[in-house]
């Protein structure tokens, strides 16, 4: 449990937080429909845990052409050289379907949501465990101090200094 708290909670808050400042603009903006339009040529697909066509953008009107860069919110049955009406919202690695860019920035919005309370959770575990850790510094330093130590006999209790010192003591 301690290393998913003090390695996957730093890591979702980043990967969430990246993904906000990156992604979910451009995520909403195709989603209303904002951005230059024009039309994504699959090129080719590439899968892993999931499959994302990459291709060229080119706009419909003014605008400069983009090259290598993936189309999210694809329609099914899409194949090599197919075109797609999609629209470049400022995504640094790809351009929206036209179609609102299928629930991408549903995908987006909820990685960075869950980015954020990710980060302050991570921020309060470690005020925490500093505070402890230094709690545990001051009670064993404390418990140093007051810890009980030898007891020196004193001249009283003492008979041959007492002998050494007379009768007064003194």
């Amino acid at each position: 449990m301690k290393l998913l708290l003090w390695i996957g909670l730093p890591v979702l808050a980043l990967v969430g937080l990246a993904l906000a400042a990156l992604a979910v603009a451009p995520a909403w903006r195709a989603r209303s429909g904002d951005g230059t339009a024009g039309t994504f040529t699959a090129r080719y697909e590439e899968c892993g845990r999931s499959c994302t066509w990459h291709g060229g953008f080119f706009p419909d009107g003014a605008g400069m052409p983009r090259n290598d860069v993936i189309v999210y919110g694809e329609p099914g049955g899409l194949t090599s050289g197919a075109t797609v009406a999609a629209r470049d919202t400022g995504a640094r690695r790809g351009v929206f379907a036209a179609a609102g860019g299928g629930n991408s920035w549903l995908l987006f919005s909820g990685l960075a949501v869950a980015g954020v309370p990710a980060a302050v959770g991570w921020v309060v575990m470690l005020v925490r465990a500093v505070a402890n850790r230094r709690q545990t510094q001051r009670e064993t330093t404390a418990g140093v101090a007051v810890a009980p130590t030898r007891q020196r006999p004193n001249s009283s209790s003492n008979p041959a200094r007492s002998l050494r010192a007379g009768p007064s003591g003194s």
